[in-house]
């Protein structure tokens, strides 16, 4: 009988390094799944194709019955945050898939012909219309055209001076991101937390005891407790529907093929291609987050491919996986509470001498 276990392999006793970080070839294997398991699958979230339309939040709220709420998790209430589009805030307990909307504006340069104040041409203190130059005036449109093809291409890391200004907008869905190295499972004490045979995070609620340790111990700030409930929530990546044969909600919904699901290698691949394409064709700004095997959470199940810095979309820049050090901790905690014993048992073997 295959034994599954819902801790990292440190736990496990699979692991001999206590490696609680890192890359793992096999990550249903290091959870005791037999070798003939399923492939890992996951998400990869191209933004650059991203419009913002909602239909993975609709879709992701309608196929997994999550109840109504608003920007501050309150239930069967329908409320504006005032930031831009975006009514949800962050993930929840209540809202498992995201749509962030990023407004950003830079100054550009636009060149206009200028003229001086009416009466300027009488003290010598300006150019009039009528002393102005005859080719003035389309030299300046000239210019304006011109400089058309540069407002083509935006980048926010590179400002202009002028008074006129250009806004894009970012536009992400966000997820939990299905961590090679969960926390939340090394800290739940119940199982309630179990890794899937395709490689996912599950929360099972009937197990949950509502202790809440998980909360904390996610870098990315995903999974919450139901206010009324007690219970915590997340994505499941549609487990139910996984077991079935089918994709995830959410991916089916998307118009635009934003949010691609998969093998977890052939999106890897794909992202990777993605990428090089996007940096020919001079968007230096885009990277990869949550590709990389030797970060902090040893790759992600669901990663993206974003066109600027991860803070701007509120993702951490490095995260890392919060039980990293514990059996560290636990090594020294283990030698101080050895070190107070041997030093009791002196005191007390010491008094019976005297005695």
């Amino acid at each position: 009988m295959t034994s599954i276990s819902s801790a990292s392999p440190a736990f496990t006793g699979r692991d001999p390094d206590n490696r609680l970080y890192g890359p793992l070839p096999d990550v249903q294997g290091e959870a005791g799944y037999d070798g003939d398991h399923p492939a890992r699958v996951g998400f990869f979230t191209d933004t650059s194709v991203c419009i913002g339309c909602k239909a993975c939040e609709v879709a992701c709220k309608e196929w997994n019955t999550l109840p109504m709420d608003d920007a501050h998790g309150v239930r069967d209430v329908i409320g504006l945050s005032g930031m831009s589009y975006d009514n949800t805030g962050q993930l929840g307990a209540n809202s498992w898939r995201h749509v962030a909307f990023i407004e950003q504006t830079r100054t550009v340069d636009l060149p206009m012909p200028t003229f001086g104040r009416p009466g300027d041409d009488r003290h010598d203190s300006g150019p009039s219309p009528s002393n102005a130059p005859d080719n003035s005036l389309a030299d300046a449109q000239q210019s304006s055209v011109l400089n058309a093809e540069a407002l083509s291409e935006f980048d926010p890391q590179t400002g202009q001076s002028g008074t006129d200004k250009q806004i894009r907008w970012l536009m992400s869905s966000d997820v939990c991101k299905h961590c090679t190295h969960a926390g939340c499972l090394d800290v739940c004490p119940t199982g309630a937390l179990f890794r899937t045979e395709f490689g996912t995070v599950v929360v099972q609620g009937d197990i949950c005891n509502g202790c809440g340790y998980c909360v904390p111990s996610c870098p990315y700030g995903v999974i919450e407790q139901r206010k009324g409930d007690g219970r915590v929530f997340k994505c499941t990546m549609c487990y139910d529907r996984l077991t079935d044969g089918l994709q995830p909600a959410c991916a089916t919904a998307c118009p635009t093929q934003s949010i691609q699901f998969g093998n977890l290698d052939d999106l890897q691949a794909r992202a990777d291609a993605r990428l090089a394409t996007l940096k020919s064709q001079g968007v230096e700004t885009a990277r990869l987050y949550g590709r990389d095997e030797d970060d902090g959470v040893g790759g992600n199940g669901a990663f993206f491919l974003l066109l600027d810095e991860p803070e701007v979309y509120g993702l951490p820049p490095d995260p890392v996986v919060t039980t990293r050090d514990l059996p560290a901790m636990w090594k020294s905690a283990g030698a101080a509470a050895v070190m107070i014993l041997g030093v009791a048992l002196s005191a007390v073997l010491g008094s019976r001498r005297r005695g």
